[in-house]
């Protein structure tokens, strides 16, 4: 096949743009005049004026719970409690009597009036039915009377929060691990809901351009899952999985290590978590707030055990107090795990003290951050890091200091749309207000590197995809114009090994 007559930004440093591209089986054969004769009777198709870009790669999502929350009830952008209330109540009175009401996306740091939700309140508009609507950075769980009365009183946890009203009785905010453990037990979803799920959502992340996934569920067994998708039928989207960092003596055992799998499914990094998040105001902070969830010391013993077992480590950390222990815990431990070539990465890094942001690049850490998250955050940011938000979603700084930077959407809590998260990076806005610490703002080649190479990058897949070039896998996007001379691009078709897995041409 030959895509011709339109733009292909390869990515490539060597040839950056190019007019046509050859395809031959699942890989780029190279650019006409060059290796087309390898191809037996080619066909042509004419992009007509179009780009093409490699294929988008989200670095970090929650896959099969973003999956599942496209058919639950969405409170984002509710701007105070009574819209979010009423939101519920319409959803609850849709649902047939006994059934779960289950939802996303509440933030009550965006409500005004300022106030915190109470179980009481939901009670008001969902009854006696059980009611579960987990916070936009789903690291906080809003119940009712009647699912709290599931865990019989049973809701503290190390590492988790119990919101408690005057007489100490819980509110029904629950936060950090608290909020896991009541959604591991009392909140369970079936294989088949996933699954159903999970194969209407790889169609719609086709249709956005993405051919490939860092997930991140590997706390709730998705791995049997997408093992399950891939046994069924050939996978069509490239995933990287990530595994729970206290299953890694199993996986030592067992002898396996990072990178096992297939070619559309393997095994990445093992995730820890160091603190909360902005939102639930549970990220660990060096002023003394937030929740600690792991000391920089037990981080450290987790990346030993993972260099041992051929595994690196990627850490969920938020506040400047959580990236210095992480950064620390990887410095204490750099003669072991760098040998070895692991290549570590802490996820968002959104608040950074001044002198630990060069520590990235000097270290080899990878910061897999999330550019949509900027100027959805920022009110929350200028409120709650106040006189430290310079330091804060500071991209711009980590890709200037040589950090690698991987962009992703950390769906559901943003969408999993990468081209949208590009224009944030870029623009530092998502509402028309002027841009959010505009020096932090990405070109939209840096921008489209971070959701394409760099990805790749750390999934060590550096020689097989993220750029177009000749050998390279056939991932691809088409667009209805080229992003870098207009940012509001959109995909127009999406190709994986290949093959067509959106849209196939012709077009009109």
């Amino acid at each position: 096949m030959i895509l011709e007559n339109g733009t292909i930004r390869t990515l490539d440093p060597s040839l950056p743009v190019a007019r046509a591209l050859a395809i031959a089986g699942e890989r780029i054969a190279g650019g006409v005049g060059t290796h087309e004769t390898a191809l037996a009777s080619p066909e042509t198709v004419d992009l007509g004026g179009r780009c093409v870009v490699p294929g988008l790669n989200d670095a970090h999502v929650h896959f099969p719970t973003w999956a599942l929350v496209q058919g639950q009830v969405s409170l984002d952008g509710a701007r105070s409690l009574g819209e979010a209330l009423a939101l519920a109540g319409a959803a609850a009175e849709a649902l047939p009597s006994g059934r779960w009401l289950r939802g996303h996306g509440w933030r009550s740091g965006d409500w005004s009036p300022a106030v915190e939700p109470t179980r009481q309140e939901l009670d008001t508009v969902t009854g006696d039915r059980p009611a579960a609507l987990i916070a936009k950075d789903y690291h906080s769980l809003w119940l009712n009377t009647a699912a709290l009365a599931l865990a019989n009183g049973d809701l503290e946890v190390a590492g988790g929060v119990v919101e408690r009203d005057a007489r100490g009785e819980p509110t029904g905010v629950l936060r950090e691990e608290s909020a896991w453990r009541f959604k591991d037990r009392y909140m369970l979803t079936s294989d088949e809901e996933y699954l159903d799920a999970m194969r209407a959502g790889i169609k719609l992340v086709h249709a956005r351009g993405v051919t490939a996934v860092h997930d991140k569920d590997g706390w709730l067994g998705a791995l049997r899952l997408w093992q399950r998708l891939e046994a069924e039928a050939p996978l069509s989207l490239r995933v990287l999985q990530s595994m729970p960092h206290e299953q890694v003596g199993e996986l030592r055992a067992l002898g396996i290590r990072s990178s096992f799998g297939s070619p559309m499914l393997k095994l990445g990094h093992l995730k820890v978590f160091m603190d909360g998040t902005l939102g639930s105001q549970t990220a660990w902070m060096l002023d003394g707030s937030g929740v600690q969830i792991t000391s920089g010391e037990a981080l450290a013993e987790i990346v030993l055990l993972g260099a041992e077992a051929g595994f690196p480590v990627a850490v969920h950390a938020i506040g400047d107090a959580a990236n210095r222990a992480a950064l620390d815990a990887f410095e204490a431990t750099a003669d072991v795990w760098r040998p070895l070539g692991l290549r570590h990465r802490v996820e968002h890094a959104q608040c950074l003290a001044p002198e630990d942001l060069p520590r990235f690049a000097a270290l080899g850490i990878a910061c897999s951050v999330q550019f949509s998250h900027a100027p959805s955050d920022r009110d929350l940011a200028d409120r709650f890091w106040a006189g430290k938000t310079d330091g804060a979603y500071a991209f711009r700084a980590l890709w200037d200091s040589g950090a690698l930077v991987a962009n992703g959407s950390d769906a559901p809590i943003e969408e999993l749309d990468p081209l949208a998260g590009i224009r944030a990076g870029v623009r530092r806005t998502i509402d028309g207000r002027p841009a959010w610490h505009p020096e932090q703002a990405m070109t939209v080649e840096q921008a489209l590197q971070a959701t394409t190479v760099n990805p790749a990058w750390l999934a060590g897949d550096e020689h097989r995809r993220g750029r177009l070039r000749p050998g390279f896998l056939a991932d691809l996007a088409v667009l209805d114009r080229d992003p870098v001379e207009d940012l509001d691009a959109q995909v127009v078709a999406t190709m994986v090994g290949g093959r067509w897995v959106h849209n196939p041409p012709p077009w009109d």
